[in-house]
């Protein structure tokens, strides 16, 4: 008697995953589009300036290679002065969400992970991503010092224990099992909805991976994959609340797209250790001013920089 052959899997989880990044780079530059000609017609200054093409293309090559690019985002935008604060988390998760997206794409592809352990984190992170933005872009430009200097302490923080090794290594596994499914989804709700206070997921999101036992390499396509989902979701409720600044946005997205190629399919690797120490050193620095001057009596409530430049 012959043996039926086992029906092959009705969806192949990485490349629906795959089909479902690209719709969702397509809805969030359609959806970009039809916002940036409606403040053209209303007079905002939408170009970017080539400072902030720098900044794009700087902060999302590294981005690329696992340091992160919303701390360094960050420091670099109010060391020059180059967009107001009550801006930021909009501004951050709407200029970097196309780049993102583009390596959630590359490394979803190259990178060995669990495909369902894959979906069901991303899935858990943009829920937490959703709850988060409609918090944050109600938020006083006072509040949003406050939020992120603490967020940038805590990332300062996880990036000095991973330095010293003081983190655990992780393990060899591609998926966690049973209660540790549970944590990880639960764990990823959390980063998720920090990343709309200007916190970036990699570094937590690493961590996580390997507190529970798995490969930190399979992080990438994780971390990746639930900020290229849940950051163009987050980003259009702060558009609508107004909270983004158009030129930063255009800038870090047209500046960061070729350095995400070059990063990972030219460069590849670098040797990245000297230059997380420099990002802590700088990454504390921004938190102490924006506390600064979320806490300063009598601060000016006028913002740094307006949408129109």
């Amino acid at each position: 008697m012959q043996t039926p052959a086992a029906s092959p899997p009705l969806v192949n989880l990485k490349v629906a995953l795959l089909a479902a990044l690209a719709a969702v780079a397509l809805w969030f530059l359609a959806a970009a589009w039809r916002l940036i000609r409606q403040r053209r017609r209303e007079g905002v200054v939408i170009a970017p300036t080539p400072a902030l093409l720098a900044v794009g293309f700087g902060t999302n090559f590294f981005d690329t290679l696992g340091i992160g690019s919303f701390a360094t985002t960050t420091a670099a935008v109010r060391h020059w002065r180059l967009m107001a604060d009550e801006f930021l988390p909009g501004t951050l998760n709407f200029g970097h969400s196309v780049p993102v997206i583009l390596q959630a794409i590359i490394y979803t592809r190259i990178v060995p992970v669990d495909p369902m352990t894959l979906v069901l984190m991303i899935g858990a992170a943009v829920v937490g991503a959703y709850i988060g933005a409609g918090v944050v872009s109600g938020w006083s430009r006072r509040g949003i010092q406050l939020g992120m200097g603490g967020a940038l302490v805590a990332a300062a923080l996880l990036m000095l224990l991973s330095q010293l090794d003081l983190l655990p290594g992780g393990g060899e596994a591609l998926r966690p099992e049973g209660t540790r499914l549970g944590i990880a989804m639960a764990g990823n709700v959390v980063l998720g909805a920090l990343m709309t206070v200007g916190i970036g997921l990699y570094a937590p999101c690493l961590i996580l991976i390997s507190l529970l036992g798995m490969n930190p390499t399979a992080a990438f396509p994780i971390m990746m994959g639930s900020c290229a989902f849940l950051m163009p979701i987050g980003a259009m409720r702060f558009a609508r609340a107004n909270k983004v600044d158009w030129r930063a946005s255009l800038g870090m997205t047209v500046g960061g797209l070729p350095a995400v190629l070059i990063a990972a399919f030219i460069v590849g690797s670098l040797p990245l250790t000297a230059m997380r120490w420099l990002v802590i050193v700088v990454v504390v620095y921004t938190a102490a001013t924006m506390l600064r001057a979320a806490l300063a009596p009598g601060a000016p409530k006028a913002p740094l920089a307006t949408q129109e430049g």
